[in-house]
């Protein structure tokens, strides 16, 4: 990851922490000045720390919750980090979130952001899967 690290450090910091605080100061202190965060989910492009930053001050006054991340593992090389984490809203339900981080020149410069809602197995697929415990947050 070379001179990622250091930057990689402050965020998987801040996933661990779990909140939308932390997740906000990381990207004051290791996102590049063209920072970009995506959510195709959604169709959202959001440019710029400042921006990341006044959505995620926001937050709690806009939705009523405050959400709690459960950081899973982060995985990958060089200028390119997956973040596994599950999220709950405020509801229990842990929502599964997979995050692409793109570094460039020490400095997260992009990250693309997939959020998925648990679902039971369906009862077909039952003689050909092992069961394991869901995704969750706690």
């Amino acid at each position: 990851m070379g001179d990622n690290r250091a930057a990689m450090a402050k965020f998987r910091k801040a996933f661990e922490a779990g909140n939308v605080e932390a997740f906000s100061e990381a990207i004051d202190a290791a996102a590049s000045d063209e920072f970009v965060e995506e959510w195709p989910q959604s169709g959202e492009r959001i440019r710029g720390k400042a921006t990341v930053k006044r959505i995620n001050e926001g937050y709690e006054d806009a939705t009523g919750t405050t959400p709690k991340m459960k950081l899973r593992r982060v995985v990958g090389e060089g200028d390119v980090q997956v973040i596994e984490a599950t999220i709950d809203y405020g509801d229990g339900t842990p929502v599964s979130y997979v995050g692409i981080a793109e570094f460039k020149g020490g400095k997260l410069n992009k990250i693309t952001e997939y959020f998925a809602s648990p679902f039971a197995a369906p009862a077909w697929r039952a003689d050909f899967v092992e069961r394991m415990e869901p995704a969750g947050v706690r």
